[in-house]
């Protein structure tokens, strides 16, 4: 039964996550790029701390130990580096996912940035981890299965293709980021660090090229909304309470799904179609990030 409870939090994350490309699409219509960013992950930043604290209660209320619950938080010079590092690389990875989905369907782009469950061990052969030999099968449909999605008759990747393509390798260093400060300090805290810090970084541009103002940001207010409060703050939450005591690939494959319902949330909501050619590549990316998340026989 908690097996069940923590799966229906996971596939719960990914259609919040599959969604919010939507989000993203329909808030450029009001606001540019770097806003949209800057205010959703301060937003998000802003969420998460009123859950620092009730997860704090729930283990104090729990019989954690004062010593064990410092211990939990991890060194605080290393959850602000953490947090920091994290946050400047989500900041160009979202910005490069916002301004694809410019020039391109929210379809393409929930199966397109979902390609850093490929992309991850590949990278991660540079920091001295082994790959797997069905990465490189995994590696060879996902690229074919972008050829089909993407590719013009003129043989070209479209800029907002190109751009969430890009996006989805600084994801993949975003997540190796993560994987290495994660098991030292307090993921829910160095996350709202992360926000906060992406925030920031988001502003600095938004400033210099952009012309934010109260009025189009307040119309834009459920696109950011969504995009602050269910994608940054309850997704994440979620994820972190599915992920608790639950089998990794399972958890893998449930996630995964948010690629799936980018696509049904942009048919659905916006109208956005895909031709049989897009959606045979459609098939081919799903297949190989289903298939390098499943456990090799040895």
């Amino acid at each position: 039964m908690k097996q069940m409870k923590n799966n229906a939090m996971l596939l719960l994350t990914a259609l919040i996550w599959g969604c919010a490309f939507v989000a993203q699409s329909v808030g450029m219509e009001y606001v540019g790029p770097f806003t949209f960013n800057s205010v959703r992950c301060i937003m998000g930043s802003i969420v998460l701390i009123p859950v620092i604290f009730l997860m704090d209660g729930l283990k104090k209320k729990s019989g954690i130990s004062e010593a064990q619950r410092r211990k939990d938080r991890g060194d605080s010079k290393t959850l602000l580096t953490g947090g920091i590092c994290c946050g400047v690389v989500l900041a160009v990875a979202s910005s490069l996912q916002q301004f694809g989905i410019m020039y391109t369907t929210v379809g393409k782009a929930g199966f397109i940035t979902a390609m850093y469950i490929v992309l991850v061990p590949i990278l991660g052969i540079f920091i001295g981890k082994k790959i797997k030999p069905l990465i490189i099968l995994c590696v060879v449909i996902a690229v074919t299965g972008l050829y089909f999605l993407c590719m013009t008759e003129r043989l070209s990747l479209g800029v907002g293709d190109l751009l969430v393509l890009f996006c989805a390798l600084v994801f993949s260093i975003h997540i190796l980021v993560i994987d290495h400060f994660s098991p030292l300090v307090d993921g829910v805290r160095m996350s709202a660090i992360q926000f906060l810090t992406a925030g920031i970084v988001c502003a600095v541009p938004m400033f210099i090229w952009e012309n934010p103002n109260l009025t189009d940001i307040l119309a834009a207010w459920m696109p950011v909304l969504y995009a602050g409060i269910m994608s940054c703050g309850v997704a994440y939450t979620l994820q972190i309470l599915g992920q608790k005591n639950a089998d990794p690939t399972v958890a893998s494959l449930l996630l995964s799904l948010e690629s799936v319902f980018s696509v049904l949330a942009g048919w659905v909501i916006l109208g956005q179609r895909l031709s049989i050619k897009e959606l045979f590549g459609c098939v081919l990316m799903f297949a190989a990030i289903i298939l390098a998340q499943l456990p090799e026989k040895r």
